[in-house]
């Protein structure tokens, strides 16, 4: 069985990307890891390049910028890592530049892939989110967060990301057949120096949106102010992967939580209601085959 992780980045060092902390946490269990590196504006092909291993084989792309609905470039970046992975591969590891898989989880993941290595009723593997928001020590809790996605597929020709990298699809859009693992990505997107952050929306909703949209929605200001984009939020009680030490000690902005951010919208309210009575409201990208137990 071979295992080949993949990823796209572009302008980590500017955007203030985990890229390296997501690839290390995931590449012990990897044959190879391809990286789509895109045409940047800083050194992130060298910042890849620095990463102490054979495993890395870097594939230098340009991004169509012309491409500005539904974050479709992403998905295309995407995908053109995907089709470099070896064709030999079983399994394809996908991790974004700015989600780190939890510690102690490699055996386990593996010995699910090795289990279902043979069975071609499913396409790939499940796992859950935790999404922090404005800082380390706080998290997403409404529903409007996505709860689970797919990040290993069947190497296959069949299988695409599609949308906005969020997930993938089989041809004639077809959701993938998946088996969840009791296993969680720590996403890191809403995570960054205010600086950055607030660079990162000026450029990245150009993938989302038309230029007199950004006019109208994004501040002209030299930092994203967190307390202004309400979001429910909760304390985040458990610890974050090994390999994000560093990064979370050099955290160097103030995270004022305000009353507005641990307030439960209705809608969310609801859902709740729903979930006791065993109906998911929440969209699901994807078909649950079974789950694989520790």
């Amino acid at each position: 069985m071979k295992v080949s992780g993949f990823s796209f980045i572009r302008n980590a060092i500017k955007y203030d990307y985990p890229i390296i902390e997501a690839i290390r946490s995931i590449i012990p269990i990897c044959d190879e890891m391809i990286v789509a590196v895109g045409n940047s504006d800083d050194d992130t092909r060298i910042l890849i390049e620095s990463i102490d291993t054979d495993k890395i084989k870097i594939i230098d792309t340009v991004w169509n910028d012309n491409l500005r609905e539904n974050g479709e470039v992403l998905a295309v970046e995407t995908n053109k890592a995907l089709e470099c992975v070896s064709n030999d591969a079983t399994w394809c590891f996908y991790i974004q530049g700015d989600e780190v898989l939890e510690d102690n989880q490699l055996e386990y993941i593996y010995n699910a892939l090795k289990s279902y290595q043979y069975n071609l009723n499913v396409d790939g593997f499940l796992f859950d989110y935790l999404h922090f928001y404005g800082s380390y020590d706080c998290i997403g809790s409404s529903h409007s967060w996505y709860k689970n996605e797919i990040r290993i597929v069947r190497r296959n020709s069949e299988i695409y990301s599609f949308g906005d990298a969020q997930g993938f699809r089989k041809r004639k859009n077809q959701k993938l057949r998946v088996v969840a693992l009791d296993s969680k990505i720590y996403h890191y997107g809403w995570v960054k120096d205010p600086r950055s952050m607030q660079q990162k929306q000026e450029y990245f909703n150009k993938f989302w949106h038309d230029d007199s949209w950004l006019d109208k929605n994004i501040a002209k200001t030299e930092r994203f102010m967190y307390e202004d984009h309400i979001t429910e939020i909760r304390k985040f009680k458990g610890n974050h992967p090994s390999v994000m030490k560093e990064r979370i000690e050099r955290f160097n902005w103030t995270f004022n939580v305000n009353d507005a951010m641990r307030k439960r919208s209705w809608k969310d309210r609801l859902k709740d209601i729903l979930l006791k009575v065993g109906i998911n409201a929440s969209y699901q990208n994807f078909k649950l085959y079974q789950r694989f137990k520790k």
